[in-house]
């Protein structure tokens, strides 16, 4: 599942093409997404010019001249930039033509992604007003997280993961900032201290800049907007390891199951 990182990388890997550019065209061929695409989407896009692309957690906010597209990729979606010649394949359910020839086309073979219109104040969308903090924005810190910790009784694996805590850190990106931080993800969310959060925060920002630096995560069907994967599964220190050596003590890099998807911990590195 195409996780922070990686809609940030397609966020900028879009954005030179399709900024200030208005929209000439929209090609619907599969509606029926994790909600229908709205029937009248055409005809509100066509003329639109395109003034910001933003990202919010893991949502796109395309910002148009009256409201917002949100796009979000869901489990096995990507957006990539491609020619007009370059035919439509079976899971290209979605294409944003420019005026200046550039065409944006969302591709989603399980199609729990969305595409979606407001022109309301998109922040207060019902998708995006719950929301918890941006972890690589400053307001995000140690303090932060500790008082937004203080009351929860779930393992800081699982609340690194809830949406309503701090947006946009999966699976992979949770194992691999705990491991940074020292922390056993099944240690109680409330009982880590605020140096520790102070520590894990750092782990954070830097694990997920570092994966947008190397182009994302590329599992199953994630690849960047010019269709090339990215990189940083390359660097994984504990994520998909079990059972090899620990790249800092040489232990045994363990596995186990929290809120059904897979911890992956060194038991020294990590307590």
């Amino acid at each position: 599942m195409p996780e922070l990182p990686e809609v940030e990388v397609t966020r900028q890997g879009i954005v030179p093409h399709l900024l200030n550019q208005h929209i000439d065209c929209v090609v619907v061929r599969n509606s029926h997404l994790r909600w229908p695409i709205p029937d009248d989407l055409k005809d509100i896009l066509v003329g639109q010019e395109i003034v910001a692309i933003a990202r919010r957690a893991k949502y796109l906010l395309f910002i148009c001249s009256t409201g917002t597209l949100i796009i979000h990729l869901g489990m096995s979606g990507s957006l990539r930039l491609v020619l007009a010649q370059h035919p439509a394949q079976k899971h290209d359910h979605f294409d944003l033509v420019l005026a200046n020839g550039a065409i944006l086309r969302f591709r989603d073979p399980r199609r729990f992604g969305a595409i979606l219109w407001s022109s309301e104040e998109i922040m207060r969308h019902p998708l995006l007003a719950q929301l918890g903090d941006e972890p690589l924005c400053a307001a995000f810190d140690g303090k932060c997280l500790h008082a937004k910790l203080r009351q929860r009784n779930a393992s800081i694996k699982e609340a690194l993961m809830n949406n309503r805590i701090v947006v946009g850190i999966g699976n992979i990106y949770a194992n691999e900032a705990l491991f940074h931080a020292g922390v056993h993800p099944r240690t109680l969310a409330s009982k880590l201290s605020l140096s520790r959060c102070d520590k894990l925060v750092s782990a954070i920002k830097t694990t997920l800049q570092t994966a947008i630096e190397a182009g994302g995560s590329s599992l199953r069907d994630f690849v960047k907007s010019d269709g090339n994967p990215g990189y940083f599964q390359q660097q994984y220190w504990v994520y998909g390891r079990a059972n090899q050596p620990c790249r800092s003590c040489g232990s045994k890099i363990e596995k186990m199951r929290q809120g059904q998807r897979s911890s992956f911990y060194c038991p020294e590195c990590q307590q």
